[in-house]
């Protein structure tokens, strides 16, 4: 797509996806989001709650307190500096891309497959040597909204539909903790009173939806979910 220096942040992707679902005027619809894409699932339903019959999110969607000693703007500079970082990395080759992740241990030699490599392989463009596709501007503006709590909480105290929460057992490798351990779920289940949960084992933020056993329990939890807000009321297929 397009990558204009401005337009983007949360409630913006969720104006996006709003009109391409009218667009196709099926709904409502269950709305499924990993990470970032939990952030937009709510902010569609604040937005447009007549589009949405339920809320899947994905390891994402809330934001937890932050460590003592630690402010937002100190967070926002370690994380956009990070990613910054690699968006401006050259790699000789997509193969070099690739090369490169599966030498991180972010994605375990057991779960490497080839939903990994598509995947991975459309965050690059480029003939000979590749570089990420994002927009170094877009990552900002959303990076910096993850930080807003306020804002963040009171989407997910606004929805009015029925959410479930799938939550990877492990942080973005499996050696890290998760991002949503249980000692902080208390905040989270209070700006979303009866929250569906699951914690899907041997996952990590990225194998929960890339990795066989994270897709495989992913997919069947969205066909019971949205059978269960289709007997609720209605939703698209």
């Amino acid at each position: 797509s397009d990558k204009p220096e401005s337009g983007y942040g949360m409630a913006q992707h969720a104006r996006d996806v709003a009109a391409s679902l009218q667009a196709l005027d099926l709904g409502p619809y269950v709305v499924v989001g990993h990470s970032m894409g939990a952030f937009v699932a709510t902010a569609l339903a604040a937005q447009n709650p007549e589009l949405v019959s339920g809320i899947i999110m994905i390891d994402g969607g809330y934001v937890p307190d932050l460590p003592v000693g630690l402010d937002a703007s100190q967070m926002l500079d370690a994380t956009l500096a990070l990613r910054i970082s690699q968006l401006e990395r050259t790699y000789d080759s997509k193969a070099a891309y690739l090369n490169f992740w599966r030498s991180q241990p972010n994605f375990p030699p057991d779960e490497w497959n080839r939903w990994t490599e598509t995947f991975l392989g459309y965050e690059v463009a480029g003939s000979d040597q590749v570089r990420p596709k994002a927009s170094a501007a877009g990552v900002k503006i959303d990076v910096a909204e993850a930080f807003k709590r306020e804002e963040i909480n009171a989407r997910l105290r606004s929805l009015r539909v029925p959410v479930l929460l799938l939550r990877a057992e492990k942080g973005l490798e499996p050696a890290q903790p998760p991002i949503f351990p249980d000692s902080i779920m208390g905040p989270f289940r209070e700006c979303v009173p009866g929250m569906a949960e699951e914690v899907i084992e041997g996952t990590t933020h990225f194998t929960i939806t890339l990795g066989e056993r994270g897709a495989s329990r992913v997919a069947d939890l969205i066909v019971e979910f949205s059978a269960m807000c289709e007997a609720a009321g209605g939703v698209a297929p």
